[in-house]
């Protein structure tokens, strides 16, 4: 009678043993990254895949019991987090009613798959109307967006030079405590450009508070990147001191040395910066890999005082005789800083494609007397060359710096700024090792301005993903063509949806509208 029983035994321990050394029943997925160089955003590359099942990542492997509905081969090909960018002017995109311009192609096709709006002190005060735009009108990447200082001055204050009342400071942060509870990623300011730059810093503390107090970060074109006011050294100083007041991250939108009184500063900012952080702040920055700037050419060379009241009051001052020498030496000045006029290539209208010291041949060879009349007008973009590269590179290096495009109108940096610094930083000049381009190109903005489950591949993240071609990533966007699309990109991934493949997009919008969760009091 035991035999029965002994057979019974062995055969569940032979079932046992073979059940111990199966293989594990194969990981069926919806996309499959094969074969490519992954950098995960916090960890040395290697070669493996990466998996996606619906909007997310599923594996991040070498295994090669895997079976997905598509396949992409990225034999060769370097696989990183998709790319964010924490400074733009991409907001009339988004909001364009082309479906193709909101698909926003000049980012995706260098692999950015998630931008910041409203920098500058430019953002919307609806911001719940800015981020509940992707529903009705699909954009091609995600997004966030500040609250601007602009306006919010503007709605409350209008363009005078002024301090508000206590009543109008009351409206104001109002409007900044609604906007945080809205989703904005925090305040942002321009106190470069006016009327913001009539605002003070206890005004601004002030403000800046109300979106500290709800997890904000403050994010901030200085007052002063060059010699126009209180000067570059001054303006970090007080941006840092904002967010200690405030108590909360201070973020330095495009840092630079900007003009020839600054240039070689660099050093100088950078130790004022990481005194900060190691005294505990959370400071860091942003940077574009270009020499020039990007502006207006009132912003670039009309002092501030003269823009006390906005264009129409401007225009004013222009055909008031009495000021006209006090007009003409400030803008002398201004010129000077900048480089000469020479170094202003106007990017936009009539005169696009000029230098200003091309347009001053039909006023006589009078710079000023050119820009006052271009400015009447209709006041364009320029680009400004006042960088010098030994300041670009030591900006560049620093591990709190991350990258970014200020891509505005008629500059080649919205369509080749990540392409750009990859091309001269990392392969040509090798001021960053690739890692470090990555890196600081996905999972340090993800990780400064916690955006959840972005800027990293890992299972359980969002499928953002960028494949390029280590060999053929770079720029072809130029300051006389500025519009040509990036090279190299293979693929990307926006939400788990192809939406660039073989190289070409195929008119996918898969992105969405990144709302920041507010901490503290909201109504």
């Amino acid at each position: 009678m035991k035999k029965p029983r002994i057979a019974r035994a062995a055969a569940m321990l032979t079932i046992a043993i073979s059940t111990l050394g199966a293989a594990p029943a194969p990981e069926q997925v919806d996309l499959l990254i094969r074969g490519g160089t992954v950098y995960t955003g916090s960890a040395e590359p290697f070669v493996g895949d990466v998996a996606v099942t619906g909007d997310r990542i599923r594996l991040v492997t070498h295994r090669a019991d895997v079976h997905a509905k598509q396949v992409i081969d990225a034999s060769g090909m370097v696989v990183a987090p998709g790319f964010i960018d924490p400074h733009t002017h991409a907001g009339a995109m988004l909001a364009s009613d082309d479906a193709q311009e909101r698909l926003i192609l000049p980012f995706l096709m260098q692999g950015v798959t998630t931008a910041f709006v409203g920098n500058d002190g430019g953002g919307d005060l609806d911001v719940a109307g800015v981020l509940g735009r992707a529903a009705a009108k699909p954009v091609g990447i995600n997004y966030a967006t500040y609250v601007g200082l602009g306006p919010i001055r503007k709605s409350v204050i209008g363009e005078a030079d002024r301090k508000p009342t206590t009543d109008e400071l009351a409206r104001m942060k109002g409007l900044v405590a609604k906007a945080m509870c809205e989703g904005a990623l925090g305040l942002s300011t321009g106190l470069f450009y006016a009327p913001q730059s009539f605002a003070g810093r206890e005004e601004v503390v002030a403000l800046a508070r109300e979106a500290g107090s709800r997890g904000g970060t403050y994010d901030s074109h200085i007052r002063d990147e060059s010699s126009y006011s209180i000067g570059l050294k001054a303006a970090i100083e007080e941006a840092i001191d904002v967010g200690r007041q405030a108590q909360m991250p201070v973020h330095i939108a495009h840092i630079k040395a900007l003009g020839v009184d600054v240039q070689g500063q660099a050093n100088t900012i950078i130790g004022i910066v990481e005194a900060a952080r190691a005294q505990g702040q959370m400071v860091t920055a942003d940077q574009y890999p270009w020499s020039a700037s990007g502006t207006s050419l009132a912003a670039s060379l009309v002092p501030r005082w003269a823009q006390d009241g906005g264009r129409v009051a401007l225009l004013r001052r222009f055909d008031d005789g009495a000021l006209a020498d006090r007009l003409r030496t400030d803008m002398v000045e201004n010129l000077r800083k900048r480089g000469g006029a020479g170094a202003l290539l106007v990017t936009a209208g009539r005169h696009k494609g000029a230098t200003l010291a091309k347009i001053a041949e039909a006023h006589s060879g009078d710079a000023i007397t050119a820009a006052i009349a271009v400015i009447r007008e209709d006041d364009p973009g320029v680009a400004s060359f006042n960088q010098s590269e030994q300041d670009i590179a030591a900006f560049m290096k620093r591990p709190w710096v991350m990258t970014g495009s200020d891509a505005s109108t008629g500059h080649p940096r919205v369509y080749g700024s990540f392409a750009r610094k990859y091309a001269k930083y990392v392969v040509a000049d090798k001021v960053l090792t690739l890692r470090d381009f990555i890196e600081r190109s996905s999972a340090l903005t993800a990780d400064t301005f916690g955006l959840d489950g972005r800027g990293h591949l890992r299972a359980g993240a969002f499928a953002d993903i960028v494949v390029f071609d280590p060999r053929r990533y770079r720029e072809r966007a130029t300051y006389d063509a500025p519009t040509l699309l990036a090279d190299g990109v293979r693929s990307v991934i926006v939400n788990g949806v192809v939406v660039v493949d073989g190289g070409k997009p195929i008119g996918r919008a898969a992105g969405r509208a990144l709302a920041h969760k507010p901490t503290g009091r909201c109504a």
